[in-house]
């Protein structure tokens, strides 16, 4: 048994659209702070970034996009052009030097991948990554290259290898989804909030692949203010039964915690609970049926001073086989980050949930849920 590598450079902190934007990859460093002031993490398990060249975003990405990302950060490409490509709008506005910010990102996902796939180590991490809306030749949703989607290509590309995607983002993983709709090679699977309500509004039960990826994208979507015994009984019950349907080589996941309550752009209902679970599930799931073989990256969360840290905190625990810690909050972590937080600080490892107001619906969300979930399962015992 390996011990788990965890990828993080200081550059990965550039990529920033604005100081008011909600993705804030300040939040990479907290987490990483919080991890080394718990004693959880040390220099050495700690692996630099690499770039991420063009070839390689070729992998998914069209080779004109490519360029129009490189014009933009550099402030040449005119309005019209920038619309075409998804820049410069609302939620993914252009920035100096976009492309070399972005495609370190991919660069630190890809150091995952190798790592595990070239045997220095069976799990690694890389919360830079998890930039799940980005589509080929379009940047979305805060989103411009499509690092779990370029990953996933080179495992199979170049180690041959299948691969089961999980996103448990609030929000539908669209981008990975539609880049291999059509393959069978890669099943992509994401729960998350439906899409009736929230961004992209894609993500349904009936979006299943198509041509010879049919029955190989598989969709959860729960309904609004959702809670953890109804996500997490969802979860799990359909994330084993599509693992033994699609019998991967290895585990590639896309770790959003933007489902939690205290997220300031969602509406589910998530606890501390929950963001324990998921990752020490999925590392059960490794485990079990890849050989240990997992990588995982971030994705969404936008309150990085109560939630982030300590949720993303718990992917390396789980990879580390450490129980989900109890108490307080590590005191030089609190004292780093406590006097700059805009809202109360929290204390603990866990919630205190004193401000979690119970879900007045919450027996016909549950049901509602139930209901999908059963059509989800007919849909993977199928053949």
């Amino acid at each position: 048994m390996t011990s788990p590598l965890y990828v993080y450079d200081d550059s990965l902190l550039k990529y920033r659209f604005h100081s008011k934007h909600p993705f804030n990859q300040m939040r990479l460093k907290m987490t990483t702070d919080l991890l080394m002031a718990s004693g959880h993490l040390s220099a050495s398990d700690i692996i630099k970034p690499r770039e991420a060249t063009d070839e390689e975003l070729e992998l998914v990405h069209k080779s004109d996009f490519i360029e129009a990302v490189k014009l933009a950060g550099e402030g040449k490409l005119s309005e019209e052009k920038m619309e075409s490509y998804g820049l410069n709008t609302e939620d993914t506005p252009s920035f100096e030097g976009m492309h070399e910010k972005s495609r370190m990102l991919v660069g630190a996902t890809l150091s995952a991948v190798e790592a595990v796939m070239e045997g220095r180590t069976d799990k690694a991490l890389s919360l830079a990554g998890g930039l799940h809306h980005g589509f080929s030749g379009r940047a979305s949703g805060f989103c411009i290259y499509n690092d779990s989607a370029v990953a996933i290509e080179h495992i199979r590309k170049k180690y041959g290898k299948r691969v089961l995607y999980i996103d448990t983002d609030a929000h539908h993983g669209d981008g990975v989804q539609w880049i291999f709709y059509d393959t069978k090679e890669v099943m992509t699977y994401s729960i998350h909030e439906t899409g009736r309500y929230l961004f992209p509004g894609t993500g349904s039960l009936t979006e299943r692949g198509t041509e010879e990826g049919f029955g190989f994208a598989v969709n959860l979507p729960v309904d609004a203010f959702t809670e953890d015994e109804s996500f997490l009984e969802i979860f799990k019950e359909t994330l084993e039964a599509a693992i033994r349907k699609f019998q991967p080589d290895v585990i590639f996941s896309q770790n959003g915690v933007d489902a939690h309550f205290r997220d300031p752009m969602t509406h589910l209902a998530l606890t501390s609970r929950t963001f324990e679970e998921i990752p020490r599930f999925v590392n059960e799931m490794a485990d079990k049926y890849t050989d240990g073989k997992w990588i995982a990256v971030g994705g969404g969360g936008y309150n990085i001073w109560q939630v982030v840290p300590r949720m993303w905190a718990q992917i390396w625990l789980s990879m580390k086989g450490i129980p989900a810690p109890r108490g307080p909050l590590p005191e030089a972590f609190m004292d780093q980050y406590g006097p700059k937080s805009p809202v109360d600080f929290p204390r603990n490892w866990e919630d205190v949930l004193t401000d979690y107001n119970d879900i007045p619906r919450r027996e016909e969300i549950s049901e509602k849920n139930r209901s999908m979930l059963t059509r989800a399962m007919l849909h993977l015992e199928e053949q």
